[in-house]
């Protein structure tokens, strides 16, 4: 069974111990990202936003499982998250996560058409909602974004802001142009 396991942040830099063969590719789905989600360290995470994301082309690898359910923990332990925020489509089985958790981000079609296309069985990918609004108490945009990580003590700065710089070049956001463009975040 091909398996993909589809990335646009972190994972790709840092695949700690996520059980996939060669290298990151460019060329996955597009899918609509924003760094809307406030992390346990205060970092500013990329995830899937149907409301504030801009489509990007995600990255993709050949997972080394040869089942779903195997290659779904693998990233599931990576990300160090729970099973509901572990998405998959698998076009063999004709099983989607969103049947189980349909609190998922619907992007199981545009995550389809692209498997058909590269001919393989399944993707997982990672599927932490945003937190933003519940973390800051605050309305999501660019604005606040900045306001937030202008808010953060320097030490936790200068790590959100590396988190921010160090994703893959072709994931383009608002917030990560606006970060691009603010000398006053780099004061510390």
């Amino acid at each position: 069974m091909g398996i993909a396991v589809l990335a646009w942040g972190s994972v790709v830099k840092r695949p700690r111990g996520l059980r996939v063969s060669g290298e990151w590719q460019t060329g996955g789905p597009e899918l609509a990202v924003e760094f809307s989600r406030v992390s346990q360290d205060a970092r500013l995470t990329l995830v899937i936003d149907l409301v504030h994301g801009v489509k990007v082309r995600t990255r993709w690898a050949h997972s080394k499982r040869r089942s779903v359910g195997d290659a779904v923990a693998d990233l599931r332990d990576r990300e160090g998250t729970v099973l509901r925020r572990i998405a998959y489509s698998d076009l063999t089985n004709r099983r989607r996560s969103i049947d189980d958790f349909p609190d998922q981000a619907d992007v199981f079609s545009d995550v389809e058409v692209w498997l058909k296309q590269q001919n393989l069985d399944a993707a997982v990918w990672t599927a932490l909602p945003s937190n933003f609004g519940e973390q800051t108490k605050k309305q999501f945009s660019v604005d606040a974004a900045i306001e937030y990580l202008l808010g953060l003590p320097c030490s936790a700065r200068r790590e959100a802001l590396r988190y921010i710089e160090e994703v893959p070049e072709e994931v383009q956001t608002p917030v990560r142009a606006a970060v691009s463009r603010n000398s006053r975040l780099r004061t510390c």
